[in-house]
């Protein structure tokens, strides 16, 4: 009969596992510097940004440009370049004031071509292209293409201030008084909730 022996594996101590780990990494020169550099980054992430600011201070807000009407000479100023990076865009014949959308208007954005000029051709077309130099009455759009424009207009009212009219070459600007530009102000939204009301309507008898 095999007499069956029993092998038992010594157990290491906590306590000499935890000294082993110890020495391996205090006594390893590698380890101890990935151990600093590990320290390092860590203070970085949780100290560090204690020091900086929670939030950047926003930038602060132009005032609404004064009314006043402009040729396209006088409206190339606003292309976003001039002293306080104010942006004018003009849409059939309406210039406004696009400041607060400079990140599509202003140098770099996408829509940077209509800046300090007429859009409107090049919103009727579908086109980011720099403008007429001349005054555009826009008479050879067809009827989609006056649509697109006047659709392109009433978004403008409701997102941006309205500065005045686009003058044509000889035409005299409008002196606007306070009253005249608070009661301009208010005809422009009548005439944007108008345009809502009606085309509510028309959606429903269709």
């Amino acid at each position: 009969m095999v007499e069956q022996t029993e092998s038992y594996t010594e157990v290491p101590e906590p306590a000499s596992v935890i000294s082993q780990v110890v020495n391996e990494i205090f006594f390893n020169p590698l380890n101890l510097i990935l151990l600093t550099i590990c320290g390092f980054l860590t203070y970085k992430i949780f100290f560090a940004k204690e020091r900086t600011p929670s939030s950047t201070p926003k930038s602060q807000e132009l005032p609404p440009l004064k009314k006043r009407d402009m040729t396209l000479a006088e409206l190339k100023h606003y292309n976003g370049m001039g002293p306080d990076n104010r942006i004018c865009i003009a849409v059939n014949g309406k210039i406004f004031d696009v400041t607060k959308g400079k990140r599509f208007y202003g140098p770099g954005g996408p829509y940077y071509a209509f800046a300090g000029r007429d859009a409107s051709r090049g919103l009727a077309t579908f086109s980011v292209e720099a403008g007429s130099e001349e005054y555009d009455d826009l008479s050879d759009l067809n009827t989609m293409q006056m649509e697109s424009v006047k659709e392109w207009e009433m978004q403008f009212k409701e997102k941006y201030h309205y500065v005045g009219r686009l003058l044509r070459s000889g035409e005299e600007p409008t002196e606007y008084s306070e009253d005249e530009e608070t009661s301009q102000d208010q005809n422009l939204k009548d005439g944007e909730k108008s345009g809502r009301e009606h085309s509510e309507e028309k959606n429903k008898d269709e």
